[in-house]
């Protein structure tokens, strides 16, 4: 397929890639410049999204938040300038839901249809092409691009109409969040007791208490390797998009609320940048107490 691609970060710059390995031509564009490897590889860099978006039938955005969106498509040298009937625009973001459907007009009204696509499974993720795409939109636009997404990833659902997966996306990082600082507070619990946090992450990973968060968040806060996969600061502006949509439906998200405290506090203790599982970080500093690392655990040992 002739695919542009706008958004090449940590999350974008894979997926291009492995649309690249897959055999169709892609035309790129980044506000920051197209990296050299993916036009090696053989893409096109293209000087404006409204440039890759006329030379291709299939426009992908993947950029950090609602307002990014907003210009990419709309903004001066915006992928809408570039688009004739019959294009699909694609939007792989994690944004607002209710903005979602508003851009899906925009575009509707150009003779394009409008797929909202964000996806799960980080930079790991991205990089594996295991990502887990939830898609809205129209079922015709998601059988055509189909073959892109499982390019990318290996759960690909059309959830329902424009709007409903970014909806999933927002219930996911609720989910996500909550159990990472589930995750931190029994480590955390544990390492205070006096036990091993690394050997009751490993019995705990045999029980019901199980899951992909205490498999590879946990494993990073016994690391302490809290170099971004996703960023404390993503995490912040998806529960925000949580919190905005309970307070419009009159829906109460009580630990979604305390949650986000916690990444805030994150923030302002200059943690923006940290990965979400730094949330540990957070608690240990009202605990005043530190999960013993990897070296701590072999001078105890000596």
């Amino acid at each position: 397929m002739n695919v542009a691609f706008i958004g090449l970060g940590i999350m974008g710059r894979p997926m291009a890639g492995h649309l690249i390995a897959a055999g169709d031509s892609l035309v790129l564009h980044d506000i920051t410049g197209v990296p050299e490897e993916l036009v090696a590889k053989g893409a096109i860099a293209a000087s404006s999204a409204a440039e890759a978006a006329g030379r291709a039938d299939i426009v992908i955005t993947m950029v950090p938040d609602t307002p990014h969106v907003e210009a990419a498509l709309f903004g001066p040298g915006g992928v809408a300038e570039g688009l004739s009937p019959g294009k699909i625009v694609v939007d792989m973001s994690s944004i607002s839901p209710i903005a979602t459907k508003g851009f899906a007009e925009r575009i509707n009204a150009l003779g394009c249809d409008y797929l909202d696509a964000p996806v799960s499974g980080g930079e790991v993720g991205a990089k594996a092409a295991s990502l887990t795409i939830m898609v809205g939109g129209p079922q015709a636009a998601f059988d055509r691009v189909k073959p892109l997404f499982e390019a990318m990833g290996k759960n690909v659902t059309l959830v329902g109409g424009n709007g409903d997966g970014q909806t999933t996306k927002v219930a996911n990082q609720i989910i996500v969040a909550l159990t990472i600082e589930a995750v931190a507070e029994a480590l955390l619990f544990a390492a205070k007791a006096g036990a091993d946090p690394a050997r009751v992450r490993q019995a705990l990973m045999g029980g019901f208490a199980a899951s992909r968060i205490l498999e590879v968040h946990g494993e990073r806060m016994i690391q302490r390797n809290f170099a971004p996969g996703f960023r404390i600061a993503l995490h912040q502006k998806d529960l925000a998009l949580a919190l905005d949509g309970a307070r419009a439906l009159g829906v109460p998200l009580p630990n979604t609320a305390a949650t986000q405290q916690l990444l805030h506090a994150a923030v302002a203790q200059g943690g923006a940048a940290w990965d979400h599982s730094a949330i540990l970080k957070v608690l240990e500093r009202q605990a005043d107490f530190e999960i013993a690392g990897p070296a701590t655990q072999q001078q105890d040992a000596a």
